[in-house]
């Protein structure tokens, strides 16, 4: 007797030219949580060659379920069959072929996160990684002009940048003073002004 394969997280590949024009709306209704990646349309193969686009897309359940279940979900995406994944973490930083710089590198805020999958809950950033959205927050922040917490947390919910919200979450002293620096700064330049 065979034993059948069960997971929890299963990756998948959908190509544009099979998958149905609601494809992500599909993998929404299964009530999974799920990432999938930016197109990849500049990949090659060793040859210079470059691949046919596809997303690649990590699969979610509460439970370990059997690859038919999970295929069974692939098919309504006309795609091939799906494999078990075991590191979420290794298969999301391919997403944007984070670890392989010979790659094309894709933007990692162009992945959609669906059903509440949270990078967080899978993902242990490194301390460069972490430093590098700390960075694009400040600049963020920076760009728009902002001065109090509440409003930089509100624009990364409604971005739904899920890595920048728990960064800047997690950062709340660093985060403070950056605000708060900011504040006085200007009140002192206009303090100063009045003053001239």
């Amino acid at each position: 007797m065979s034993k059948v394969s069960k997971n929890r997280y299963w990756a998948a590949v959908v190509y544009p030219e099979s998958a149905p024009e609601n494809w992500v709306e599909i993998v929404r209704l299964q009530g999974l949580r799920a990432a999938i990646s930016p197109l990849h349309d500049k990949d090659q193969n060793a040859d210079e060659h470059e691949k046919k686009a596809h997303w690649h897309v990590i699969l979610c359940w509460d439970s370990p379920t059997t690859a038919n279940a999970a295929k069974s979900v692939t098919d309504k995406l006309n795609a091939p069959v799906p494999q078990g994944l075991t590191s979420v973490k290794g298969y999301y930083r391919y997403l944007t072929h984070m670890d392989n710089p010979e790659k094309y590198q894709y933007d990692p805020a162009d992945i959609q996160h669906i059903g509440g999958f949270d990078p967080a809950d899978y993902i242990e950033w490194s301390r460069s990684e972490i430093e590098a959205m700390k960075r694009k927050i400040a600049q963020m922040v920076r760009d728009a002009n902002l001065t109090e917490y509440h409003e930089v947390y509100y624009m990364l919910l409604d971005s739904e940048a899920n890595d920048l919200l728990t960064t800047f979450s997690s950062n709340t002293i660093h985060f403070n003073a950056l605000l708060t620096s900011r504040r006085y700064h200007g009140q002192s330049k206009d303090d100063q002004k009045k003053q001239g």
